[in-house]
């Protein structure tokens, strides 16, 4: 007999699932709206430096783990009819951040190949709530490291903020969306290539495990999840690391809970990347 919880997780994943099929279509819409836009913007684009989110021209690697505007931060009327924005507590142990904004370069292919497929690989991000390393796993997922060895030496993870927190059936923090905010709904931001996936086959999400979001197969970008605690999720999302170090920060981030106090949301804590670094050994 199937238990109450059972039942309920089950229902929880079904619901993930739904989501992401409703966040798939509806970045679909948006692409081919931002192609049509981009003409006529195309003047703007280039007097801005170069700066391609007023025209959406960036590609999207939300696999529905980013907050849509169904999932943004509730307003609260007040008694004058005018929204509220929900209010950010303070959380032990994170401090400001570091001054600074993501530089959001764009690239229109994926890097050349410079790992090295039997090396050892270290991801160490430094938040403002403390430090996390991961050991990459370039063996099983070489072209997500080199991806993300590339785009932490471009320091294009650097400033950018964690936007979403799930805390009920799925246990993770997404990050990697130069476009997000503390209070504005990220989720399909990208560095502009999207890469094939990797390392699915038998693909499970324990905690520590660190993975790929996406918007479908093939679909990768710079977004990607921390798995605070053991979830169950299909093999749809790259696994290419494992937490060696900090996972305590991650798991009081998500006791933190979010800031619209639903299971899915925006952390309460405004985690948001110091630095981002790949080394090799």
């Amino acid at each position: 007999m199937v238990s109450s919880e059972q039942r309920r997780r089950q229902l929880a994943r079904e619901k993930y699932e739904r989501q992401m099929e409703r966040r798939a279509e509806a970045m679909a819409a948006r692409k081919r709206r931002n192609t049509i836009l981009g003409a006529s913007l195309a003047v703007v684009v280039l007097a801005g430096g170069g700066t391609l989110f007023a025209t959406g021209a960036f590609s999207s690697d939300d696999k529905g783990k980013s907050a849509s505007a169904a999932d943004s931060p509730k307003a609260a009327p007040t008694k004058a009819g005018e929204p509220t924005t929900p209010t950010r507590k303070p959380v032990e142990g994170c401090t400001d951040p570091a001054p600074g904004a993501p530089n959001g370069k764009q690239w229109q292919a994926e890097p050349a190949m410079s790992v090295d497929p039997s090396g050892s690989y270290t991801m160490a991000l430094d938040t403002n709530c403390g430090k996390v390393t991961i050991a990459l796993d370039a063996a099983k997922a070489p072209h997500t490291v080199n991806s993300f060895a590339f785009l932490a030496g471009e320091k294009y993870f650097d400033h950018t903020k964690c936007h979403r927190l799930t805390t009920d059936g799925i246990f993770v923090l997404q990050c990697g969306d130069p476009t997000a905010s503390a209070t504005v709904p990220g989720g399909t931001g990208g560095p502009g290539y999207k890469f094939a996936d990797e390392n699915l086959t038998g693909a499970t999400y324990p905690a520590g495990t660190v993975a790929m979001a996406n918007s479908g197969p093939g679909t990768n970008g710079s977004q990607f999840f921390l798995v605070y605690k053991d979830t169950q999720l299909p093999p749809k999302y790259t696994p290419f690391g494992k937490i060696t170090g900090g996972l305590d920060v991650v798991q009081k981030i998500a006791a933190a809970g979010t800031l619209e106090g639903s299971p899915d949301g925006h952390p309460m804590a405004d985690v948001t990347f110091n630095s981002a670094t790949v080394s090799k050994g």
